[in-house]
C-alpha cells in the first residue's frame, strides 16, 4: 500500500523538504510504475499548486539517499539555489548524519572511529573492504558508540549508535559486518545462520534490516539557521 506523503513530511517550507523515509521505499526508483519517494514528493508538489505551474513540473533534488531497507530523515530541496547550497554542506562535512543500529555481538571496544577503503561492485550492488591503492578505492570514515547491550537476544546484539564522516555505498553494514557485528536482518553482508535467532526472530531473511538514520543536522540554505531533526527511534533487538 502507497504511503499518505503527508503523513511523511517532518518539515516543510519554500526551500526544503525534510520526510521519514519508510523501509521498504526506495528514494528514486527506475522502475516505470513503481512507488518511490521522489515520486511522491513531486506528486506532493504538483497538486499543492504553490511550487509548480501547469506547464512545468515541480523542481525536487535529491541531496543524499537511504537504502531501500532502511527507514530515516531525509532533505530535498525545492530550489536549484537551495540544492546547491546543501550539496556543499554535505561534501564539506556540514551535515550531521546519525544513524542508530541494532548489531550481532558486542563491538570492541564499546566505542571508536572505523576506517577502512570500500570499493563498490555496481553490478552486484555490494561494496567491500579493500586496501588505499585499489583503483576506484574511497576512504570510509564513522564514529560508533555502543549504547545497550541486549544478553537475552541470541546470540546476543547491541544497539549502537553512528555518526557517518563519509557517505559511501552501504558504509555502515560494510564496515560493521567487517568489524565482526553485522547488522540483524543484512542479507547482504550478514553471516547468520537460519538456526539463531534475535527476541524470537530469525536474524534472517524474515527479519527487517535493523537500521534507521534517526537525525539529520544541517544548516537552512536560504537563512544559515541550524536546523536539528530527530525521530524518537530506538529498533527493538
Amino acid at each position: 500500500m502507497q504511503p499518505e506523503i503527508k503523513t511523511l513530511i517532518v518539515y516543510e517550507d519554500q526551500h526544503i523538504i525534510v520526510c521519514h523515509k519508510p523501509a521498504g521505499i526506495s528514494v528514486q526508483s527506475a522502475r516505470i510504475g513503481a512507488a518511490d519517494l521522489v515520486s511522491l514528493l513531486k506528486n506532493h508538489l504538483a497538486s499543492s499548486g504553490k511550487d509548480s505551474s501547469a506547464n512545468k513540473p515541480p523542481y525536487l533534488a535529491v541531496i543524499h539517499r537511504l537504502d531501500q531497507p532502511v527507514e530515516g530523515l531525509l532533505v530535498f530541496a525545492k530550489t536549484p539555489a537551495a540544492a546547491k547550497i546543501l550539496n556543499r554542506q554535505l561534501t564539506s562535512s556540514g551535515f550531521g548524519k546519525y544513524y542508530r543500529a541494532v548489531v550481532v555481538g558486542i563491538p570492541d571496544p564499546s566505542e571508536g572511529n572505523l576506517e577502512d577503503y570500500l570499493i563498490k561492485d555496481g553490478r552486484a550492488n555490494i561494496s567491500r573492504v579493500c586496501t588505499k591503492e585499489t583503483p576506484g578505492a574511497k576512504q570510509a570514515r564513522l564514529h560508533y558508540r555502543v549504547e545497550k547491550i541486549y544478553n537475552d537476544s541470541r546470540p546476543v546484539t547491541s544497539l549502537v549508535k553512528i555518526k557517518l564522516d563519509t557517505g559511501r555505498h552501504h558504509q555502515i553494514r560494510v564496515q560493521m559486518a567487517q568489524m565482526g557485528c553485522p547488522l540483524v536482518g543484512d542479507r547482504k553482508y550478514g553471516d547468520i545462520s537460519d538456526s539463531r535467532s534475535v527476541s524470537g526472530s530469525l536474524v534472517c531473511k524474515n527479519t527487517s534490516l535493523k537500521l534507521c538514520a534517526y537525525r539529520l543536522d544541517f544548516k537552512h540554505p536560504a537563512t544559515g539557521k541550524d536546523m536539528t531533526f530527530e525521530l524518537p527511534y530506538i529498533p527493538e533487538a
